[in-house]
């Protein structure tokens, strides 16, 4: 059995340098890699080229990279709660595709399933169509789409076992899962590190085989962007 546990997201972001392009799961702030993005702020790396649902806000998740100036480029699908990253937009420090969600979800399935490109109507007639080859199927048109891979995949799990098979929970399985399998080098933080054969073959979302570095973290915040709650 081939264990892939590393003792601390220091340690699993070796590796890490200047100008890579990294995928970071969840949705909203829901199965973010809290620890390992701690670790990045830390380690001062910049110039990178981040690909993630969205940016995460101003004081939490990604939005610690782009306060530190570490992010070249955000391949983003929603952008809302981050005051920072507007402010860099809108001054030109920073580079953004804004991509349709379920175009975003996509160009990352087929980046791990190893498909160059696909057509989906979705954009056409937009700018997101500009610069796009556009072919017409069955009288629609189509713009077509590339692939989405990372140097490093960086995924946050509910429970995981040594051997890197992952399990995630609820909204986290938006991005986490398709993100495993796109990156040369697939991380995965989790809240419960269990030994082989404590999870059940029916219940793993990501096989082992995509990870190559597993560690428990610690200290989840789980903050939600916009409390809502109902009126007595």
């Amino acid at each position: 059995m081939i264990n892939k546990t590393v003792a601390s997201a220091e340690e699993a972001i070796k590796g890490i340098q200047d100008n890579m392009t990294l995928m970071l799961g969840g949705f909203g702030l829901c199965g973010i890699p809290e620890n390992c993005i701690t670790a990045l702020v830390k380690s001062g790396v910049k110039g990178l080229t981040c690909i993630s649902n969205n940016a995460g806000v101003d004081d939490f998740g990604l939005g610690l990279l782009l306060k530190q100036h570490q992010v070249k480029k955000m391949i983003s699908s929603y952008v809302g709660e981050n005051a920072e990253f507007e402010r860099q937009l809108l001054s030109g420090e920073l580079e953004v595709d804004l991509i349709p969600q379920g175009t975003l979800a996509t160009r990352i399935q087929m980046g791990g399933a190893g498909i160059p490109a696909f057509f989906t109507p979705a954009g056409y007639g937009t700018e997101v169509a500009n610069g796009k080859e556009i072919r017409e199927f069955h009288g629609k048109m189509y713009l077509m789409e590339e692939w989405l891979k990372a140097d490093f995949a960086i995924v946050k799990a509910w429970k995981g076992d040594t051997q890197g098979n992952l399990v995630y929970k609820a909204t986290a399985r938006n991005f986490n899962p398709m993100m495993a399998t796109a990156g040369k080098i697939t991380i995965a933080e989790v809240e419960q590190l269990v030994e082989p054969g404590e999870l059940h073959p029916d219940e793993i979302h990501t096989p082992g085989i995509f990870v190559q570095r597993i560690f428990e973290g610690k200290n989840y915040e789980k903050r939600i962007e916009q409390r809502t709650v109902r009126t007595k």
